[in-house]
């Protein structure tokens, strides 16, 4: 911001390098949740992100000559639960169903980008360097068949912070970045086998100063640089919501999805089963279910999580503390389950009987 006007993207870049003094993150603010003084108002990062949203989405509106966003999916480095809810206030005050707003990670991104390419791109281990202000990092992904058909797994590794792109365009700056960079080839890619390894980020743009890191990845391999690779991959994954039929047949284990399929032990038509509450690939932040059960002589409830194949698990008793004891077949419960992240549950059960 500079007097009392708002820049954003390249822009914002620009000035915020020139010295502006207002320069900040907007996520960052959404996260720290401070106000700024705007004329007689204040703003919130919320306030301000409302604003960018609204301002972004005119671009493909105009492309596609429509009003309405028929889905948006935004792509996070790292989800967390503040930015995602305030992300769905943004849709609430944008007109946009919330059903149709999905929010995914850069690693879940880069899952649906390298899997919209050809066969040969994906048929081993693909390996990925983002180095963007900011941040340097490493991602991987891996494709295997399991018994209920194909499984995607991918990683992300935080490799640096607090990296600027002004350093890199420095001759000390981009002797630096090229022997570190380097040095992470050595432990990440040397001598293994990959179908492809990727490039992303501003500081890819060209890679003109990092000789001794692309001498070690080009090795055998195909290496190619892809801009915004994870717009891209967001994208890719908002036109398959709209299909009746995925194009993507496999489980995505990978941050934001979970990693285990959480179950209740219940009885049903006279047969122990366990029901499925969420599944090993769901979206965290998306996962919530309720059921209405009886607790038939029951002073517990017994949750099971295990692996895709059920190579781990784990049962977990939760206890029915302090309800009312009343007669077979009366006491009526309802258990909801959701998520604060991929690897945390939170349990909700209620006494039915109150709710009537």
């Amino acid at each position: 911001r500079q007097s009392e006007e708002w820049y954003v993207g390249e822009e914002a870049s620009v000035r915020a390098m020139a010295g502006d003094l207002y320069w900040d993150g907007l996520l960052s603010r959404v996260q720290r949740n401070e106000k700024e003084a705007d004329g007689e108002k204040s703003c919130t990062g919320l306030d301000l992100l409302k604003r960018f949203l609204r301002e972004a989405l005119k671009i493909p509106k105009k492309a596609a000559e429509k009003e309405e966003i028929s889905r948006l999916v935004i792509a996070l480095r790292k989800p967390e639960v503040r930015l995602m809810d305030s992300l769905l206030y943004c849709a609430d005050y944008l007109g946009i169903d919330r059903s149709r707003v999905h929010i995914v990670s850069h690693t879940e991104s880069f899952v649906y980008y390298v899997m919209s390419q050809k066969r040969d791109v994906w048929s081993n281990q693909v390996g990925m360097f983002e180095l963007s202000e900011g941040c340097a990092g490493y991602y991987e992904l891996k494709t295997q068949r399991g018994a209920g058909g194909m499984i995607v797994t991918a990683d992300r590794e935080e490799l640096q912070g607090e990296i600027t792109l002004e350093y890199l365009k420095t001759p000390e700056g981009a002797a630096s970045e090229d022997q570190f960079l380097a040095a992470c080839a050595d432990s990440l890619v040397d001598k293994r086998l990959f179908s492809a390894v990727i490039l992303t980020g501003d500081g890819f743009a060209t890679t003109d100063w990092a000789h001794s890191f692309m001498k070690k990845i080009c090795s055998k391999r195909r290496v190619f640089a892809e801009y915004g690779l994870f717009s891209k991959g967001a994208a890719y994954r908002g036109a398959d919501y709209e299909k009746e039929h995925t194009d993507y047949p496999f489980i995505c284990i990978c941050e934001g999805r979970l990693q285990y399929t959480i179950s209740l032990r219940v009885l049903s038509r006279g047969k122990d089963t366990n029901l499925v509450l969420a599944a090993a690939g769901d979206n965290w932040y998306e996962a919530r279910t309720t059921v209405d059960l009886i607790a038939d002589g029951e002073d517990h409830l017994e949750f099971t999580i295990s692996s895709l194949e059920q190579r781990k698990r784990r049962v977990v008793p939760v206890a029915l503390q302090d309800f009312p004891i009343r007669e077979n077949k009366t006491n009526r419960i309802q258990v909801t389950i959701g998520f604060s992240d991929e690897s945390t549950m939170i349990i909700m059960v209620k006494d039915k009987q109150t709710l009537w």
